[in-house]
């Protein structure tokens, strides 16, 4: 019941939702007789949508979130294990076209690859079954494949190929795992997602070391208004999520930190 509302939720609470339906609300304000409010409302939408493409809003709100576990380019001796967690591969899309979909997240495949090449001993797991309502292909399917393709061997990868969200992701990748008391496991992850993952990983009683990627924030903005609108949602998804999950008792704190 928890991942239906907060799919549900998530979508209408995008910024970039928000600010086009206060746009074309005035429509269904003008049929109510109430076309002034509509109005307004329309120019809020609009001022909200155009400051949102044009300032650099999403670096606002993404950087906190991006360096509250700084960067990782050395890891203390031994890693006993390395787990990603999915939300890099598009399982619909790479179903329906015979081919991995990769979106903006897909650093998270590029390093997991290279730290187990790095770390040859340790542990791997992959962690993402179907994050949509009602199901769907699972993106450990998806991953196992690719892997594959990149050149790594799949037989030392465990697959979890039932989790929905974070929380899961972490629940069932330790019931897979079975880490050991003072093992050392990197959680690889986007930068922006790795304060609410970290979180939520203590509170299950799996410590990790983090290895944020995907960085969106920290330089200056040329993307242009799409992909601004997109950081923008990403980071409003985060916050909210930390918000949610600390409520909810899924993380150990509100903000987590290193």
């Amino acid at each position: 019941m928890f991942f239906t509302i907060a799919k549900i939720l998530s979508w209408f609470t995008e910024p970039s939702f928000i600010l086009v339906a206060l746009i074309f609300g005035w429509l269904v304000l003008s049929a109510l007789r109430l076309r002034r409010l509509g109005m307004v409302l329309a120019w809020i939408g609009a001022a909200g949508l155009l400051a949102a493409s044009f300032l650099p809003i999403d670096t606002w709100v993404l950087a906190p979130l991006e360096n509250r576990f700084p960067a990782v380019h050395d890891m203390p001796d031994p890693i006993d294990g390395i787990i990603v967690l999915g939300g890099a591969i598009d399982p619909r899309l790479t179903a329906a076209h015979g081919m991995t979909a990769l979106n903006n997240a897909a650093e998270r495949i590029t390093a997991f690859v290279a730290l187990a090449r790095r770390y040859p001993k340790a542990k791997l797991v992959f962690t993402g079954g179907s994050g949509s309502l009602g199901g769907g292909p699972r993106e450990a399917d998806a991953a196992e494949r690719l892997l594959g393709e990149l050149g790594l061997d799949t037989a030392r990868v465990q697959f979890e190929r039932e989790s929905r969200d974070t929380y899961e992701n972490a629940i069932f990748s330790k019931r897979l795992a079975m880490p050991e008391p003072g093992e050392r496991w990197i959680l690889v992850t986007s930068a922006s997602h790795m304060p609410r993952a970290v979180g939520i990983f203590r509170r299950a009683g799996w410590p990790v070391l983090p290895w944020p990627v995907g960085y969106k924030s920290g330089v200056s903005h040329i993307g242009g208004p799409a992909l601004a609108l997109e950081n923008l949602d990403t980071a409003a998804h985060e916050w909210a999520g930390l918000v949610t999950y600390r409520l909810s008792g899924r993380t150990d704190a509100l903000f987590p930190a290193p």
